[in-house]
């Protein structure tokens, strides 16, 4: 059986929450024989190692009984990292003002890639200040989005 990430996603939010963490991205990939499952998970204090530790066991147990995943597999439980990834609109709404990196899923007046400061967010959209223009970037085209770590 195939899952989707956003199946994985919604198996797994519970538990994570449950022991007091954000989900912020699931993501699956390999193959049927050994597939790896990333989880990025985050919280106002950070994340530790044995935060990751924890997380990773109560996740085990319910990968477990869904059996969702076909054959082998390595779950990976780890902090978004300085470049966070931006998934949910509620995630571009929390990181307004910052710089971020965007990847579109289809070209835009002939570019998929953009950086610039996040200026606001809408109901469908994100405004992306870059080069002293603005840029309204609808979310069902954003196909990936991070922060630009501060140095």
């Amino acid at each position: 059986m195939a899952v989707a990430s956003a199946q994985l996603r919604k198996m797994l939010e519970p538990g994570v929450q449950g022991q007091g963490f954000e989900l912020v991205e699931v993501e699956l990939s390999g193959s049927s024989r050994h597939s790896l499952l990333r989880v990025y998970i985050d919280s106002p204090a950070g994340v530790t190692v044995d935060d990751c530790a924890r997380v990773s066991n109560q996740l085990s147990a319910i990968l477990d009984v869904e059996d969702l995943i076909d054959g082998r597999y390595t779950l990976e439980v780890s902090s978004p990292g300085l470049d966070r990834p931006l998934v949910k609109p509620e995630d571009f709404t929390r990181f307004t003002g910052e710089m971020i990196r965007v990847r579109l899923g289809q070209p835009l007046s002939g570019r998929k890639n953009f950086k610039g400061r996040l200026i606001a967010v809408a109901s469908e959209h994100v405004v992306l200040g870059l080069d002293g223009e603005t840029l309204d970037l609808a979310f069902d085209r954003i196909e990936k989005a991070r922060l630009i770590p501060k140095f």
